[in-house]
């Protein structure tokens, strides 16, 4: 088995072999929602690789075994030194996804490999290309192929997997397949990690730069065709108490900014609930700003503009449906606690966005229960392979990426030796034991020096019986 120095070496030299097959992996990763070249390059390759040389240069560190020297140690272990070592699971199960299938499943797999597991890597079906691909690159690298198994992308796949046994499964995808895998998982008790959907909230503060605001909503809308888990899907703003009735400036910004944008192509499985729930809330009240919108077209053909809601009733389901496709609706508050607790009562919470004045909006982003808030900007700073990625509620739980990521990926094992021949909890017991021990109690944890003088006592008294 190799060591953690080489098994994060061979990760850290994976960069090299994506960058040296970096056109193959963008003509694979092309699908009808990535018709961007650029698009795979800034949010998949390059964080990619990013992460791949932050193991290289820092897992081992952060893999490391942890002594647990004399320092704090309990008196009544005297002799017994530890260390917490952290060791691989053992089978690991990812489940990959269609919308990012080489930067989410790549940093999940060499993180796992990183740790020292065996990766069982299921594709989502379409991104069956793109993962051989991504594969070879980690087989180039040094990954022994009995390492990593690549299997076929059905359901079936994954069922049998489990099935067979693992020992964690780490799965990206929609909250209810996060229900399924977890259901199937509970009947072994294996551990898992969910990366689940998002309907992540931006909060706007009054005095916010409305060309930050508008640029980058528009960037987060209709990224990757609006297929990104934490793009933006309500905009919560503080409106004027003076102009209730009335748009912020940055709104009319925002509305033409999108109506002018190209229509997109929403995946063949969320067409028609995107359709649905989006028809549901114009039918009870809302109002599509842009005015684009077509179900019709988009069951037909996939194709769809950018929907802006307002007036959307406050329980409508829009508003709690993880949909990847570019539609948002627009939330006026009357306080910042009133944009808080949107954010923290949305049964997804993934991540948010804050915009305003750096402190007010930072001190916003603390109040916030998400797993990830990024202040004035939206999406890319979670590519940093410093950061855990994770989300809270029907979000998920656990983390990938980042050290917190990387010790997700092993369990720790502590071994505890004792040094001398002195073991008190062996010996016979004694009458005195009790007032000793208590004494040993009083003298650690009481506060006052009168209390430990006491303590002294009941053990100079203690010691005496036990002669």
């Amino acid at each position: 088995m190799r060591s953690q120095a080489e098994r994060c070496r061979i990760i850290g030299k994976a960069r090299h072999e994506i960058a040296r097959c970096a056109d193959h992996l963008i003509s694979a990763a092309r699908s009808e929602q990535r018709t961007d070249d650029l698009e795979t390059v800034t949010s998949e390759l390059i964080p990619l690789c990013d992460a791949l040389g932050w193991i290289g240069r820092h897992g081992r560190k952060v893999l490391s075994n942890r002594p647990v020297g004399l320092s704090g140690r309990p008196i009544w272990i005297w002799g017994v030194r530890s260390e917490v070592q952290r060791v691989p699971w053992g089978r690991v199960l990812i489940l990959g996804t269609w919308n990012y299938p080489i930067f989410l499943i790549g940093v999940q797999t060499a993180q796992a490999l990183a740790g020292g597991n065996t990766v069982l890597l299921k594709p989502a079906a379409g991104s069956e290309q793109v993962t051989q691909e991504l594969a070879n690159a980690f087989y180039r690298a040094g990954v022994p192929t009995d390492s990593l198994r690549l299997l076929d992308s059905s359901t079936a796949a994954a069922v049998e997997a489990m099935d067979a046994g693992v020992d964690l499964v780490v799965l990206t995808g929609a909250a209810k397949t996060g229900r399924k895998v977890l259901h199937q998982a509970a009947e072994q008790l294996t551990p898992a990690i969910m990366e689940l959907s998002g309907v992540d909230g931006v909060i706007v503060l009054r005095g916010a730069d409305r060309q930050r605001v508008v640029s980058a909503i528009r960037f987060g809308l209709l990224f990757n065709s609006g297929a990104t888990c934490i793009g933006p899907r309500r905009v919560i703003f503080v409106q004027d108490h003076q102009l209730p009735s009335v748009d912020p400036d940055w709104v009319a910004d925002l509305i033409a900014t999108l109506g002018a944008a190209d229509a997109v192509l929403v995946h063949q499985a969320a067409r028609d609930s995107v359709a649905s729930v989006i028809e549901s809330a114009i039918a009870q009240g809302a109002v599509d700003r842009i005015g684009k919108f077509n179900g019709e077209e988009l069951r037909r053909s996939g194709q769809m503009h950018p929907v802006v809601l307002t007036n959307v009733p406050q329980e409508h389901d829009v508003l709690q449906s993880d949909l990847f496709a570019p539609v948002m609706s627009l939330l006026p508050v009357e306080s910042v606690d009133e944009a808080v607790e949107a954010i923290n009562t949305c049964r997804y919470r993934l991540a948010a966005s804050v915009f305003g004045a750096t402190g007010e909006a930072q001190a916003v982003a603390e109040r916030l229960a998400v797993g990830s808030v990024v202040v004035n900007d939206l999406v890319a700073p979670t590519a940093d392979p410093r950061l855990p990625f994770g989300g809270r509620g029907e979000s998920g739980f656990g983390v990938t990426r980042g050290p917190e990521g990387l010790l997700a990926m092993t369990t720790p094992r502590v071994i505890s030796t004792r040094h001398g021949g002195i073991a008190p909890h062996l010996s016979p017991r004694n009458d005195a034991d009790t007032e000793l021990l208590t004494g040993v109690l009083q003298l650690n944890h009481s506060r006052g020096f009168r209390d430990r003088i006491e303590a002294l006592r009941r053990l100079a008294t203690a010691a005496r019986r036990r002669r």
